[in-house]
């Protein structure tokens, strides 16, 4: 058991090592030479390594920025963060957690196999994340032992293929192919995203093909943009603290200097972020050609939402700030009604409401962007106070998950729980016949769509 959970910490749990597995069982699969293999799984593993890195960029950014708009506006609640609600998980859920991680991902493989959704979700850590939290929201239901386990691995194993499945219209439409699909847990929120932006908007507006002034040209770069705009918001946010905050958090540094060193921290992380994306695609599709023609017919890796933001990236920065913006109102309604208070994490509202922002901008737009991102962030703030009384003893833990499929699927499944309490028997069978139910009428939907083949192509 202790090698168990120590494989799925350092292997499964480790994007870049599973991404990694995966390229290198493809290129085998293929039959490219040793040399080929090699590369590939390199350039595949560092990739994500770099993706990493820049992700820890940008968290290092905001992380700084947080508290400064908590010390300049008094802001003060439950601040969602599914690192923090995991690692209080695994005090008493670590076993159940790694179980459910390992036979879930197998679970995967089984569905991807036998059912029309191909999709092999390569997001490792968004995967632990989904295990503890079912691991968490089925104890509290009464379920335990193998049984928690069996139920647990076969939900995480069906919402690692219909999660992609929601997204992949709205995704093919971002990346103008169908060789990649999306897989994070952040999924209802982009498909919302997506229908608002259809229903409200116009595709051909596109927040990426607006032309700035002459004078304003330097714009036009996003990277530009991203760090006048992030500057922006982090001078207001220190003058909001005051001189005295700032230096203190800063260790003496001028505020003004602090921050534009910040902004310019947080456009490099994007910077980084989009390389390391690039570096990916170009090895992993090719790859899953491999897997589909040996193992998973017609196999589609689904990976970590920053893979569209080089699709758009002024749609991404737009996105983030309408998000926290629907997170900010959302906080205020939160304290008139007497609701939790879930104040906007910074974090989960620039990858997820950035994401949403593209998926709003795909399908409608300027507008689209605007109000679908702006729908994700009411999302993500009250599926966050709605999800805590379904955590049992982690929901006194002053935070949350923050994204919205974690919210949602927590929400439906406590509530199930609460309607069985004390039949753990009769819980197991009804949440099985409904994950039963939605994988049929889904497989039914997906067959009345056209499938297109990935083309195994090179992206640059």
């Amino acid at each position: 058991m202790n090698f168990l959970i120590s494989f799925v910490k350092d292997v499964l749990a480790v994007p870049a090592i599973l991404v990694g597995l995966s390229t290198l069982v493809g290129l085998v699969a293929a039959r490219k030479s040793v040399s080929e293999v090699i590369s590939g799984t390199v350039k595949a593993i560092l990739g994500f390594v770099i993706l990493g890195g820049g992700a820890g960029i940008l968290t290092g950014a905001l992380n700084n920025m947080s508290p400064l708009i908590e010390a300049g506006f008094g802001v003060h609640g439950v601040i969602p963060s599914n690192e923090a609600i995991v690692a209080i998980a695994q005090k008493t859920l670590g076993t159940q957690t790694a179980l459910i991680m390992v036979f879930g991902f197998i679970a995967n493989l089984i569905f991807a196999r036998i059912t029309p959704f191909k999709y092999i979700f390569l997001t490792g850590h968004h995967t632990f994340f989904m295990a503890a939290m079912l691991s968490a929201v089925l104890s509290t239901a009464g379920l335990g032992g193998a049984l928690l386990v069996a139920v647990g691995s076969l939900m995480l194993g069906a919402l690692m293929v219909l999660m992609p499945a929601l997204a992949s219209p709205y995704m093919d439409q971002i990346t103008k192919s169908s060789d990649i699909a999306l897989g994070h847990f952040g999924t209802f929120g982009y498909w919302l995203s997506g229908t608002i932006g259809r229903l409200v908007g116009n595709k051909e507006d596109s927040l990426e093909n607006y032309q700035f002034p002459k004078g304003l040209s330097f714009f036009r770069d996003s990277l530009v943009s991203t760090s006048t705009v992030m500057f922006i918001i982090f001078i207001v946010a220190a003058i909001a603290a005051g001189n005295a905050f700032t230096l203190k958090q800063s260790g003496g540094q001028n505020m003004l200097v602090y921050s534009l060193l910040q902004a310019l921290t947080f456009a490099a992380g994007v910077a980084v972020v989009m390389y390391g994306v690039r570096l990916i695609l170009g090895e992993v599709v090719p790859a899953f050609k491999g897997i589909s023609d040996k193992l998973v017919p017609n196999a589609k890796p689904a990976l970590d939402c920053p893979i569209v933001f080089p699709y758009a990236p002024t749609s991404v920065l737009v996105g983030f700030i309408v998000s926290f913006l629907g997170g900010v109102v959302s906080m205020l309604i939160m304290g008139l009604v007497g609701l939790p208070v879930i104040v906007p994490g910074l974090i989960p509202h620039f990858f997820v409401g950035g994401t949403a922002g593209v998926f709003g901008n795909a399908t409608g737009g300027k507008r689209g962007a605007i109000a679908g991102s702006f729908a994700n962030g009411v999302l993500i703030s009250f599926g966050a106070a709605f999800l805590l009384p379904t955590l049992g003893a982690l929901g006194f833990q002053n935070t949350t998950f923050g994204d919205a499929d974690f919210q949602v699927i927590g929400i439906f499944v406590g509530g199930v729980g609460n309607a069985l309490k004390g039949s753990a028997g009769l819980l197991a069978g009804v949440l099985l016949v409904v994950l039963a139910g939605v994988l049929f009428i889904g497989s039914r939907t997906n067959r009345g769509r056209k499938y297109v083949q990935p083309t195994g192509k090179k992206i640059a």
